[in-house]
């Protein structure tokens, strides 16, 4: 009996420390603001809610100055695509270059290379920088129509991103290895622009 007393007196000692331990810690981040997901790096000051990625089920979209495009004109980019926000759900296009001359618009016959990258799974899909630039007359229908909406004004030596979400893109049909619902992030080159 005296040791069952001994060992409770124990036992709830024990779990008194315990629940102190983690108040021991220094911490860096603000009194309520408590650890947001991911954590800010205490190492750059990042200490403010407001300043760190939000959790993934509440990310806001992603806008077309999120991504990092590298590369000049001419050369085969190197894409990021973030992970702090969500796919975009509308069209961006953001002018990397701006180009000269006439702006392409429905009926111009233009001649581009393009860089694919898909946003769920970051993959580098497809590029023309290698061969050929890609040629179509814009407005026709014959490419998707996240193309033919959001190549429209590009001029000739213009460099431009385009997010295009799934239903101006391949909708949920699977092209290859890009899978169904996918966002697409093209980066293209104005090669040519006529009409």
């Amino acid at each position: 009996m005296r040791n069952a007393g001994k060992i409770l007196f124990a036992v709830a000692a024990a779990v008194s420390l315990a629940a102190c331990v983690p108040n021991q810690e220094p911490t860096s981040y603000p009194p309520g603001g408590g650890p947001t997901y991911p954590a800010p790096n205490p190492a750059t000051g990042a200490s403010s809610s407001a300043q760190a990625a939000p959790s993934s089920g509440q990310q806001h979209e992603c806008t077309a100055d999120d991504i990092t495009v590298t590369g000049a004109f001419g050369s085969k980019p190197t894409v990021t695509i973030p992970d702090t926000c969500s796919a975009p759900t509308k069209l961006l296009s953001k002018d990397l270059t701006p180009g000269t001359g006439a702006a392409a618009k429905a009926g111009s016959a233009l001649q581009m290379n393009y860089d694919l990258v898909t946003w769920s799974d970051k993959r580098d899909q497809q590029n023309s920088f290698s061969g050929q630039p890609f040629s179509f007359t814009l407005g026709q229908g014959t490419v998707i129509p996240g193309w033919d909406q959001g190549l429209v004004g590009i001029k000739q030596g213009g460099r431009r991103l385009l997010v295009v979400p799934p239903d101006l893109g391949y909708g949920s049909a699977a092209q290859g290895t890009i899978k169904p619902n996918e966002t697409l992030v093209f980066v293209v080159d104005a090669v040519g622009v006529t009409g």
